[in-house]
């Protein structure tokens, strides 16, 4: 591993570990989503507790931090292998963020940015399979389970020299949802048709 790729890598978990959904909610005026909603810092919890331009933000942040180190490893010529390490890096900070107790999110839309370098017919599909799953299901943690899973084949497809990093990426964002995975089995688990529901009550109680 080259000085610049060790440095990328660590530059990459320092930005992932900026929690989006933290300052835009201090920016917003809403509570703290490590303490309220879900207790998950990230754009789903955001959007129950602030509604959809708050949760816009952050989802586009999140994206952000996995797609710019990944961009930009790619752009000078950093092999697959290491690419993969450094979206993962990014997506390590986005789940234990230095710079905020370590109290982080799942990384589903950071891994989404680092995968976005490799192809837009990948992210197409990818967001595809997310969508399908929601629409069908109304879990959006089911819906990024079965990305995550499908992504390696779907990698394979478009460009197969990714598949293992890919791969990686997969089973930390898999592994992250244990929690979700044991709700969804229990029949606890909220659907994101419920998020956009109260925010519309709330809304409405508003005006």
């Amino acid at each position: 591993m080259t000085p610049l790729a060790l440095l990328i890598i660590i530059a990459a978990y320092l930005l992932g570990s900026i929690s989006s959904a933290v300052l835009i909610c201090r920016l917003y005026g809403l509570p703290d989503p490590r303490d309220s909603g879900s207790g998950n810092p990230g754009a789903t919890n955001v959007l129950r507790l602030g509604g959809r331009g708050a949760a816009a933000m952050v989802l586009v942040c999140d994206i952000l931090k996995g797609m710019l180190p990944v961009w930009l490893s790619y752009w000078i010529g950093i092999n697959p292998f290491l690419l993969g390490i450094i979206g993962i890096a990014a997506c390590l900070g986005h789940i234990y963020p230095i710079f905020f107790h370590f109290r982080g999110g799942k990384g589903v839309a950071t891994a989404l940015g680092a995968l976005a370098p490799i192809g837009w017919d990948l992210s197409g599909m990818l967001i595809g399979t997310w969508l399908l799953t929601v629409l069908i299901s109304g879990y959006s943690s089911l819906g990024s389970l079965i990305t995550a899973l499908a992504a390696p084949m779907l990698t394979w497809l478009v460009k197969p020299e990714y598949t293992m990093p890919v791969s990686m990426l997969s089973c930390l964002i898999v592994l992250r949802h244990h929690d979700n995975v044991r709700r969804l089995l229990e029949g606890k688990e909220g659907k994101i048709w419920n998020k956009f529901s109260r925010n519309s009550k709330h809304s409405g109680n508003n005006s």
